[in-house]
């Protein structure tokens, strides 16, 4: 069976010190100042971006930090995404707002001990947004106002929480449920457009999927080069994702963590090198120790075997 993300679920040395700094500036907002020293600065490794979704509402952040590789000492993952906020719909106010349920508020609120962690191991940590089966989503916004107001939010949390960027996902916003409208065009462009205003040296990445994804250029705009990354959303399967991003920012794999075939996960990661593509996109790690399953996509990544400390 292949998984979209979401499916079935409750729901380097002295460049990396400065940017922990500049988390820890961007955090003075927070309920949960970053407190803890920065360690050193982790071993750099060559190949393609790893990135973990965590479901936080079953599984830690911490277990990102948990792997390395046996060659080196460089983290096996470099992007660590919560998931996930959601976009609500507020009925009386007719308007769309950010939300988070009590496990993302939990990390949030403790990003001291939950995120400061990850980033001083030199792991970026994004926060994924999804829809809430209410009617809001990225893509009916109706107009331009609303759209940036929203990603004046998405940009204040980001600030607040000393988070390094936002990961769209698309899915269960059922359009058109409490009055809202149906996808327009121009609703995706004037969010990833205002966000990217707003936060331009953060990250923006796409898990494509839904009306969003097919609604890229408006008015003469296109947002594809304000994304960071994009990714493939089926799980078991090897999709190139319909955005015009280098190889480089790219994931065609998709593999949820213990699920999809360790067989499958390595041939993945092999033609994620040989096709020359960028980013190799998991799902679902939890706080078991995975060490054996994640070695079978690092050893074709990296060439070294993966290593677990509790």
């Amino acid at each position: 069976m292949t998984f979209a993300l979401g499916r079935g679920r409750a729901r380097t040395a002295a460049a990396a010190l400065l940017l922990v700094a500049a988390l820890f500036a961007g955090a003075k907002a927070t309920a949960a100042p970053a407190t803890a020293a920065p360690a050193a600065a982790a071993p750099v490794k060559k190949g393609p971006t790893s990135v973990a979704y965590v479901e936080v509402n079953n599984n830690s952040m911490l277990n990102v930090g948990k792997y390395t590789l046996a060659k080196g000492g460089a983290n096996v993952f470099d992007v660590a995404v919560v998931f996930a906020a959601n976009i609500n719909y507020d009925t009386a106010k007719k308007s769309a707002y950010l939300y988070f349920n009590e496990n993302v508020q939990r990390v949030l609120d403790d990003a001291a001990h939950q995120i400061r962690p990850l980033q001083a191991k030199g792991i970026k940590v994004m926060l994924s947004v999804l829809g809430n089966h209410q009617g809001a989503g990225f893509a009916n916004f109706p107009s331009k106002e609303a759209a940036s107001a929203f990603a004046k939010q998405l940009s204040d949390a980001v600030g607040k929480y000393g988070l390094d960027g936002i990961d769209f996902d698309d899915e269960y916003a059922e359009y058109g449920k409490n009055g809202t409208g149906q996808p327009n065009d121009s609703s995706f462009v004037h969010l990833v457009s205002a966000l990217r205003d707003y936060m331009p040296d953060k990250l923006i990445s796409l898990y494509s999927i839904g009306p969003s994804a097919e609604k890229l250029s408006y008015g003469g705009v296109d947002i594809t080069s304000k994304f960071n990354y994009a990714w493939n959303p089926w799980y078991g399967q090897w999709q190139v994702p319909g955005i015009a991003l280098p190889k480089s920012n790219l994931s065609p794999a998709a593999v949820q963590i213990g699920a999809t075939p360790a067989g499958t996960a390595a041939d993945f990661a092999r033609r994620t090198v040989g096709e020359g593509y960028g980013v190799y996109l998991t799902y679902d790690l939890d706080g078991s120790d995975r060490h054996e399953y994640l070695s079978s996509f690092t050893k074709e990544l990296y060439g070294s075997d993966a290593v677990y400390t509790p």
